[in-house]
């Protein structure tokens, strides 16, 4: 009997390091899903709190799906500043340009430093989304350590305790579902630039690979 818990024990400690539901602990360890998959289902909150459902018979427009870590990141807020250089031209392709946060509903729009930014904001605080998309990865307790030095309750900010956040990343969807483009890069201080999404959104229109 104790020759077998001994085993179990050493079992424990050889298992690789990974939060809730198999989710990684460190970012450079996240698996995006690809361009040429289905997105599966999953649901995410308006700013209202009610629920927005995503499955791949539910995309009426192509969509360009951009996730963020929330309105308490400065990088994250600079990305979507920059990208109102390119919002027009985005939907007149044709496309519908959502913003996915893992703030909760309430803090959305509230939590930014652009007031006056009047893009789709919705709340993966959750992080059904992120999951589903291979880009959710779990802090651990020094991680969240050191954001509560810098001022920064995540539990507060998404209303949650799981301490997850997504690797910021773009997906663009077509209306089957199918994953057309993908940019993740688990570097948060390093984002696609408009001028590359735009490129990006022009080839997904054209039809382009």
């Amino acid at each position: 009997m104790r020759a077998t818990a001994l085993l179990l024990t050493v079992f424990i400690l050889l298992v690789p390091s990974v939060g809730t539901a198999g989710v990684p602990n460190d970012p450079a360890k996240v698996t995006p899903l690809a361009a040429g998959i289905t997105i599966p289902e999953f649901s995410v909150r308006n700013a209202d709190n009610s629920i927005r459902h995503f499955d791949a018979h539910a995309f009426p427009r192509p969509a360009v799906l951009i996730f963020y870590r929330g309105g308490w990141c400065p990088y994250c807020n600079r990305h979507l500043g920059a990208i109102k250089r390119v919002e027009g031209e985005i939907r007149r392709l044709g496309f519908d340009l959502l913003f996915l946060s893992a703030d909760r509903p309430e803090r959305l729009y509230a939590s930014l430093s652009e007031p006056n930014i009047d893009y789709t904001l919705l709340s993966d605080a959750e992080m059904q989304a992120s999951r589903a998309l291979g880009i959710a990865y779990h802090l651990d307790n020094a991680s969240m350590a050191k954001y509560g030095e810098y001022g920064v309750d995540l539990e507060a900010a998404s209303g949650q305790t799981h301490h997850e956040l997504p690797v910021p990343a773009v997906f663009i969807v077509d209306t089957q579902g199918v994953i057309r483009f993908v940019h993740a890069n688990p570097d948060y201080t390093t984002r696609i630039s408009p001028e590359d999404l735009l490129a990006a959104a022009r080839r997904v229109a054209n039809g382009q690979p």
